[in-house]
Order: C-alpha cells, then structure tokens, then sequence
C-alpha cells in the first residue's frame, strides 16, 4: 500500500465567472521512504499539488489516501490534526516566530498538540542536536544565518516524528554553500532516518538530491523518473 495514492485530482478556482482549472487529473503513487522532487514552471501546478498532498487544501474531485485512510473529504479541524501528527513543513521563508528562540520556534507544533512543557523541551533539543543547531538553541532568529534559520524550521518540522516532510523551495532564499547543506541534511533525514521527503523546486540541480522526479506541466504529469540503482 502506497503511503500516498492520488487518484485523478483535479483542482480549481473561481475566476470572473468561470472556473480555472490548475489540476487536470493527476493521479500518482508515492511509497514510504522515497526522496520525490516536484518540478515545474510557475503556474504548472506543482505548488498547488504540494498543498493538497500536505493536506494544506482539498481537491475539487478525485481521491486521496494518506496512509491508506481517505482525506479529501475531512473537515478542517480533522485535516490540522492529521498536519500536527504525519507531516512536517519547510518553507522557503522559514516562517520563524521573530521574538522566539529557536528552541521555543521547534517546540511549537507539541503545543499544538497539548505535549507537556518538559517534554516539549527535551524533544526540540534532541531535534536541534539533530541539524546541528545544539550551540544556536537559546539564538533569535535575527540571530542566526539563513542557513541556520533553515535549520531551524527542519528541526520544528521532524520534532513530532512526522513520517513525510514536506519542503517548498527550501534552498530558495539561501545561498550555494548553504543550498548544499540544507539538502545534504534532507538526504541524511531521508537515507539515516527514513522520512519521506517531498520537495518542490524549480532548480534543476536541487532536484538531482532527489531519488525520483516528477515535472508537471499545465496541471498534468509530463514526466516521471526514477533514479537509477
């Protein structure tokens, strides 16, 4: 059983009186453990595909399974647990909280989730220790380098053991040495790990960190690589 199954997802919007059609029946498979980078211009879809499979928004028809169980049609309170629980998110602008450190930044999705204080504490620690952040924990954002705030939101992304992560152009604002590291550490959380990482990006040489490419032109599959052995 695929840890995710897309069937024939199609997406729209309203748009002066007709519906703009972004997703024309994608249907994709995606097994536990794989590295899969998202590929495509602006405005093929890819960025709205990431966002149904993170669960951040709902199709307009077809089928979606996260770990075998439907979730196209669950309510919103329903779809934020299932965000809190089974996935992470990496952003290209970090989405840190400015005035909070960045072990209080990692500590957010356990209060969410009701996690006791001390808890909480001893997870994003062990989740800081993990990106290589154990000197930075107590740091501000503005405190740190870009790289380093990138870290940051890695640590707050895995913190709940999420099994899928999640990463929108996370290279995006970074330069190339700290491009490097942050997907050498996606590849470590992939290969040491076991997460499932799905990444989008427009960079051509990003996407050659992943196992398996999918490019999406105008809301459809154009292509679907596999890595070779």
């Amino acid at each position: 059983m695929a840890l995710i199954d897309l069937k024939d997802i199609h997406k729209s919007y309203p748009l002066d009186g007709f519906d703009l059609e972004i997703l024309k029946g994608i249907t994709l498979q995606i097994e536990k453990g794989e590295f899969v980078a998202i590929m495509g211009p602006s405005g093929s879809g890819k960025s709205t595909l990431m966002n149904i499979l993170g669960c951040l928004d709902t199709p307009t028809s077809g089928s979606y399974f996260l770990d075998g169980a439907p979730v196209q049609n669950l309510t919103p309170d329903e779809l934020a647990e299932i965000r809190n629980q089974k996935i992470g998110f990496v952003f290209q602008g970090f989405n840190l909280l400015s005035r909070t450190s960045a072990l209080e930044n990692v500590e957010l999705p356990m209060v969410y989730s009701n996690t006791p204080a001390k808890a909480r504490q001893e997870r994003a620690e062990k989740a800081l220790k993990a990106v290589g952040l154990s000197e930075r924990m107590h740091h501000m954002p503005n405190q740190l380098s870009g790289g380093q705030q990138q870290r940051v939101a890695i640590a707050r992304a895995i913190v709940n053991d999420a099994p899928i992560i999640f990463a929108d152009e996370p290279t995006g604002n970074l330069d190339t040495k700290m491009s490097i590291e942050i997907m050498q550490l996606f590849t470590e959380l992939n290969e040491r790990m076991g997460r499932t990482i799905i990444l989008v990006t427009h960079e051509e040489d990003i996407a050659l960190y992943a196992k398996r490419v999918i490019k999406i032109v105008d809301g459809e599959i154009h292509s679907d690589e596999r890595k070779k052995k």
